[in-house]
């Protein structure tokens, strides 16, 4: 084994070197710092499609990450397999005291990072986790009584009492930059190496546009407006600070701070309700006796369902991996309550095609929109597709732009009365709910 003892950072939904809570710590620990990323196939290989663009997000933003290092004299190791397996092969290859990383929320990543945790106590590792990707976790937002929030106006009430600059202050890591390990340069492994093949994608701008947030309160519900920050996928693999962007928030929009608020109280909701994945977290609404239409559910994954603005959303997220947020809640509420089909396949949909795919909101969303979530949408509400179009695409310059046959006899009819589904959805949960 290599004389020289390292530490490890473990890149994992952190891809940046600025304000990265667990490599300020690693860097700090005064021994020389290897930068890790693992392609995780546990995760890759459930993948169907393979030219898939969170993939090529992350490889690009690894590139990057790669050319940084580079020029600090260093390298980011990046592997490919099941971490159990690839840090087994690590400490073979290196001396390594301890393993930095950022905390995971989600029940999968949970219970691996515990495996690890006992896997490396065994070998005289030490495995640090530290707060990163939201601004308060685990008991730091709950009840008097110890328990967590499910309403979200009190648990946004005490996060935004509790918060301070001490919470704000990004880490300095620009201190002890030049504790990284001294390493000849390394490749990242190409796509093709990892199973994937490269696919066209623009991705949205890693930049704050103070215009945009300014404006948010007036323009986040109109689709065919420009009105919303698009940062998600930023958020969700950690290219910029949450920190630095509740600074900017705070300056700019109190209803933009109110959604990375709800952003951090889906995290914490599914933190504390694993089972949430795939049961209600209202157990009663499980019991509801949902719809097997295939022909429904393809028409409203192709975006063929004879309603428009459902239509443009899924057409939307099908082409380029992103859909409007009152778009999401107006599909979501389509698939729940008109066609009566079970969320979570909707849910299962989503991730598939989302490029901001955050199991927490995502499932949070669903929920809400299936009424079986916390602070839901009470089930006798039922978004009107119609009305909704009306509201907030008024002259139908989104629909027309994703559903261009829209006017034509080439349009299809809908798949479902409006009144018909509204009034058997709301006598199905009925039945459901007084069991």
């Amino acid at each position: 084994m290599p004389v020289k003892e390292v530490v490890c950072f473990w890149f994992r939904r952190d891809l940046r070197l600025t304000d990265n809570a667990g490599l300020y710590y690693a860097l700090k620990s005064g021994k020389p710092v290897l930068p890790v990323f693992i392609f995780d196939t546990q995760i890759l290989d459930k993948l169907e499609d393979k030219k898939d663009r969170r993939v090529q997000f992350i490889h690009q933003e690894l590139e990057r990450l790669q050319a940084e290092l580079c020029d600090l004299g260093s390298a980011l190791l990046v592997k490919v397999g099941k971490p159990a397996e690839v840090w087994q092969q690590l400490i073979t290859e290196f001396s390594i005291t301890e393993v930095f990383c950022n905390r995971d929320y989600e029940p999968e990543a949970i219970e691996r990072d515990k495996g690890l945790y006992t896997w490396f106590e065994q070998q005289g590792i030490a495995f640090k986790g530290f707060k990163d990707q939201v601004i308060f976790d685990k008991q730091e937002i709950v009840k008097g009584d110890g328990t967590p929030f499910l309403v979200f106006t009190p648990y946004m009430k005490q996060w935004k009492a509790k918060l301070n600059d001490f919470y704000l202050k990004s880490y300095p890591v620009e201190k002890y930059i030049s504790g990284f390990l001294h390493h000849k340069p390394l490749q990242v492994p190409a796509l093709a190496e990892i199973g994937f093949s490269k696919v066209d994608v623009d991705y949205p701008a890693r930049t704050f546009n103070a215009k945009i947030i300014s404006h948010y309160h007036e323009t986040r519900n109109f689709p065919a407006v420009n009105g919303t920050s698009r940062l998600s996928i930023h958020l969700r693999f950690g290219t910029i600070s949450i920190r630095e962007l509740v600074r900017f928030a705070q300056m700019h929009n109190e209803t933009y701070l109110n959604e990375l608020i709800w952003r951090e109280f889906f995290m914490m909701v599914l933190y504390f309700h694993p089972h949430s994945v795939n049961k209600a977290i209202k157990p009663k609404y499980d019991q509801i006796e949902w719809e097997h239409n295939e022909a429904h559910f393809t028409a409203w994954c192709a975006g063929k369902t004879g309603y428009p603005i459902v239509d443009a959303g899924m057409r939307e997220m099908n082409a380029t991996g992103y859909m409007h947020n009152r778009v999401r809640m107006i599909v979501a509420s389509f698939l729940t309550k008109h066609l009566l089909i079970d969320w979570r396949l909707g849910e299962a949909y989503f991730a598939q095609k989302l490029l901001d795919y955050e199991q927490s909101s995502n499932i949070g969303g669903w929920q809400w929109a299936a009424g079986s979530g916390c602070d839901a949408a009470p089930y006798f509400r039922v978004f009107n597709p119609i009305t909704q179009a009306e509201k907030f695409d008024p002259k139908n310059v989104y629909i027309k732009k994703w559903v261009p046959e829209y006017g034509t006899s080439k349009y299809p009819a809908p798949i479902i009365d409006h009144k018909f589904g509204r009034e058997r959805a709301l006598a199905r949960y009925k039945e459901a709910l007084q069991q």
